[in-house]
């Protein structure tokens, strides 16, 4: 179920239910030559949408804007500062949980969004703290490529050249997903270098090509297949743990 195609009724309906809610949340930035810009929230997206297809799960609208600065050096990426994303995903929380949902869970497409979505979570439960109540709703966060048995396949698909930016297995999710957006593109070297990540002059002198130890041309859109249907199953059972948790008396 989607929440933004669905009315207010049809929300309501579902509270009783269940009062979970899934947000697909990532970033929009460069993933190298043929990576698309939309790689980090698209590849939560497409999972999440494929999870409620085949179990009763309501998916929110996507936050697709998320912690890219040091990606700002290439045309296309769009970034929040950490106190605006902080600021935002509080307020989604807030208006969820005013609604009547209880487990707010963010399915993560970006790995540079971990520590402000922790940071964010803290800061909901310290609001609740300081005012000596309890917050009324949990969260979680995950990443995708954290789910149950999606590492270990990646792994196998790509015993090489995964890397950790633009990796093959991210953009043959998009591959997947979007076939006829599928790009190409000659690389040099085949397996790009690696190293830190620092602000986005350096980064753009580090990795001239956006790539981060990563070979994107081993992705095809049937690994990208095998990978969402390992995150569906992972995703259906993590949401159904995180909804069953008992808060105590």
């Amino acid at each position: 179920m989607l929440l933004h195609l669905s009315t207010w009724q049809e929300i309501d309906d579902y509270l009783k239910r269940s009062k979970t809610v899934v947000i697909p949340i990532g970033s929009n930035e460069q993933h190298g030559p043929t990576g698309l810009l939309g790689t980090d929230w698209l590849c939560p997206e497409i999972i999440a949408h494929e999870a409620q297809r085949s179990a009763d799960i309501l998916v929110a609208p996507t936050f697709n804007i998320g912690m890219a600065q040091h990606h700002l050096g290439f045309a296309g990426t769009i970034a929040l500062r950490p106190s605006t994303f902080m600021a935002c995903i509080g307020d989604w929380c807030r208006s969820l949980g005013l609604a009547g949902f209880e487990k707010i869970y963010f399915l993560n497409g970006h790995g540079g969004n971990v520590a402000t979505i922790d940071a964010a979570f803290s800061e909901l439960y310290a609001e609740a703290t300081y005012a000596q109540r309890n917050r009324g709703f949990a969260c979680k966060q995950k990443n995708w490529w954290e789910l149950k048995g999606v590492f270990g396949l990646a792994q196998r698909q790509f015993p090489t050249g995964h890397g950790s930016h633009a990796t093959p297995s991210e953009i043959a999710v998009t591959q997947w997903g979007y076939p006829d957006s599928i790009k190409s593109a000659n690389y040099a070297p085949q397996i790009a270098p690696t190293g830190p990540i620092r602000e986005a002059l350096d980064f753009r002198a580090r990795y001239p090509d956006g790539r981060m130890g990563s070979d994107p041309g081993q992705a095809t859109p049937e690994k990208g297949a095998e990978l969402v249907a390992a995150a569906v199953a992972g995703l259906i059972d993590d949401v159904a743990a995180f909804s069953a948790e008992v808060a105590p008396a």
